[in-house]
């Protein structure tokens, strides 16, 4: 039986601002530090109308770790022209987590309603591949996020850790990993035992918390904050950690629920829940 690790202290929190959606990037940069947060993962439309190189010192300035810029992917699609639309936008991408500072993108990786899978997953390693260049001359490695099964539609056709596995065996690259999400992984029967084999591949770049509510009122923006769902979080942490991953805990939640109230009483929230649940 494996030991649960100890309640963590905030040297580890890293926050997505699609957690906080209504605050602007500027107000991030001020509320999250204040708050003890160490960390951020900063969503491109953050960046919109703004330099990435500013918001990186900005960022850094106030004392926030970048973590990882989200989301690239949505590689698979029906014609050769938007397959390359796709691939132009992560080299875009990958342009922006540069200038931020960011080491890693978080791919959200595609899929097409009534496309095969296997086909969309041959079209998502073929993307991957005709980016790694653009990640090989930046440093910036891409972390592929494996969806839930209820996205295997139109948001991804990697649906756990094991495709992910494969996938980033298939592409052999330093510069290809995975990141996991507990909201999508959680239910996995295999789930301790392709997190170890991530681990052993040197590929686990990524891990992120939120939990899943029951019943879930919505597919994508109905997340639960960390202890009111089902995922039993912290043994999940245990697996991750087993692995030697040192990296950050990542708080990521869609809710609509959550961006209605006051965003100051949400963040306070997110403290106290990481606090007692992850």
């Amino acid at each position: 039986m494996n030991r649960l690790p100890p309640l963590p202290d905030l040297s580890r929190l890293c926050i997505h601002t699609v957690t906080t959606k209504p605050w602007s990037i500027e107000e991030i940069a001020d509320r999250y530090p204040a708050a003890g947060v160490k960390g951020i993962t900063v969503w491109r439309q953050n960046l919109e109308g703004r330099d990435p190189a500013k918001i990186g010192e900005l960022l850094r300035g106030n004392g926030l770790d970048i973590v990882s810029l989200c989301r690239g992917g949505f590689f698979p699609a029906t014609s050769e022209g938007d397959r390359q639309a796709a691939i132009d936008d992560n080299r875009k991408a990958i342009e922006e987590a540069a200038s931020l500072g960011a080491p890693l993108i978080v791919l959200v990786c595609g899929a097409v309603p009534g496309m095969p899978l296997e086909q969309a997953r041959d079209q998502i390693r073929a993307g991957i591949e005709a980016v790694l260049p653009d990640c090989e001359r930046t440093g910036v490695k891409l972390g592929i996020e494996p969806l839930h099964p209820m996205y295997a539609d139109a948001r991804s056709a990697v649906n756990t850790m094991k495709q992910a596995n494969d996938m980033c065996e298939q592409i052999g690259s330093d510069y290809v990993g995975v990141a996991a999400d507990v909201y999508h992984l959680w239910w996995d029967p295999d789930l301790q035992s392709e997190i170890a084999r991530c681990g052993e591949l040197g590929k686990l770049f990524a891990f992120h918390v939120c939990d899943w509510k029951t019943p879930t009122a919505d597919m994508l923006n109905d997340r639960g904050l960390m202890g009111e769902g089902c995922i039993d979080i912290r043994r999940i942490r245990s697996w991750v950690e087993a692995t030697g991953f040192k990296g950050f805990n990542e708080v990521e939640i869609f809710s609509s629920h959550h961006w209605a109230k006051d965003q100051n009483v949400f963040l306070e929230e997110i403290v106290k829940a990481y606090r007692q649940h992850v």
